[in-house]
């Protein structure tokens, strides 16, 4: 397998550079799988903007980590899942709720619940939910909309979570207390 780079101010394409100071701003260090992402450009554009666009739905933060991490979750990426524990829980989502996305267990809330196994369900049938699944979602309190930011925020979890297995992104010293590993 290729050896892909991970980036720093000094290596990453000119084009990408911007987009990682940005990122470095935001997070206050710059995160493996932005570094690289850096590698395309455009990957890394596209994965910054679709986050931006996922985080101002009007779904909350639980109920977006809930969508992400269960894409996590399924697709196997250990990056991924450790980040999102703990910008879950540094960002007031109940710890049962995260433990329960990491550990594939029931979410007590009921609607919440729905919406973990909507998340599931589109993954697994690759975005062919049947009838049944939308209105199970729809009766639980959530809306047509709601489908649709299901495939924004599990459109944004393939790019990332894909780049994870193809770099092999290694995981960022602020997320070990999170790591998680895949069941076999």
């Amino acid at each position: 397998m290729s050896q892909f780079p991970i980036h720093n101010m000094e290596t990453a394409p000119e084009d990408s550079k911007p987009l990682l100071q940005a990122a470095t701003q935001a997070y206050g260090f710059t995160p493996n799988l932005f570094a690289g992402m850096a590698t395309s450009p455009s990957l890394l554009e596209a994965y910054m903007s679709v986050t931006s666009i996922f985080n101002n739905t009007k779904l909350s933060e639980t109920e977006r980590q809930i969508i992400l991490m269960s894409a996590n979750r399924i697709h196997g990426c250990t990056y991924c899942m450790a980040a999102h524990s703990l910008i879950a829980s540094s960002s007031g989502v109940p710890a049962e709720v995260v433990t329960a996305l990491r550990n594939n267990s029931p979410i007590a809330d009921a609607k919440l619940e729905a919406l973990r196994q909507f998340s599931i369900v589109m993954v697994n049938a690759r975005g062919w939910p049947s009838e049944n699944d939308m209105q199970a979602l729809i009766a639980a309190g959530y809306s047509q909309q709601t489908v649709l930011e299901v495939i924004l925020g599990i459109s944004m979890k393939v790019m990332s979570n894909y780049t994870n297995h193809v770099l092999q992104t290694p995981l960022d010293g602020v997320f070990e207390s999170t790591a998680w590993t895949a069941p076999n």
